[in-house]
């Protein structure tokens, strides 16, 4: 399967991020709010769903992949359900949904398993979803079970990041 690169405008192209998303692994210490630059980012592991289809059949070829999430006119990030000084702390992203405010501003929420969700105001839908190019096989598929998304009631200010420089 190739390396997808996708983009969102609207709500219904956040719908395909959020779906080819699901259940990737995102560190903590991966997380970045930039306030200045009005971006959120991250960088995740992804369970790759396209691939998953053909090879349902042989269990040992599912694949993940190091992707690039970020989404451009932030005005606050807020988290619940996670510590953000915990750099090595893993959460499974479960789903990304929109609410609309004034058009075309809102919140984009990041629900993750557990409870766990950041939640995004933005002024307008601009988000992308970029392979990165490592590919790796495995044996674990995503299983759900009967879970539901966390909700993002209450969040808290989430701070900003400071660069690496890299």
């Amino acid at each position: 399967m190739a390396d997808i690169k996708l983009q969102a405008l609207d709500s219904e192209d956040l719908a395909v991020i959020s779906a080819q998303s699901q259940d990737a692994i995102v560190r903590v210490g991966d997380i970045a709010y930039l306030p200045g630059e009005h971006r959120f980012a991250l960088v995740a592991n992804r369970f790759d769903w396209m691939s998953a289809t053909t090879a349902a059949k042989n269990r040992k070829n599912w694949q993940r992949r190091a992707a690039g999430m970020r989404f451009e006119g932030v005005k606050r990030a807020q988290i619940t359900g996670f510590d953000p000084h915990a750099a090595d702390a893993v959460l499974v992203l479960l789903s990304i949904e929109f609410a609309p405010a004034e058009a075309p501003s809102g919140w984009i929420t990041l629900h993750f398993a557990a409870g766990a969700a950041i939640r995004l105001e933005v002024e307008y839908i601009e988000a992308e979803l970029k392979d990165l190019g490592a590919v790796w096989s495995t044996a674990n598929r995503p299983d759900h079970g009967n879970g539901e998304p966390a909700s993002a009631s209450v969040p808290q200010a989430a701070k900003p990041v400071k660069s690496s420089g890299g």
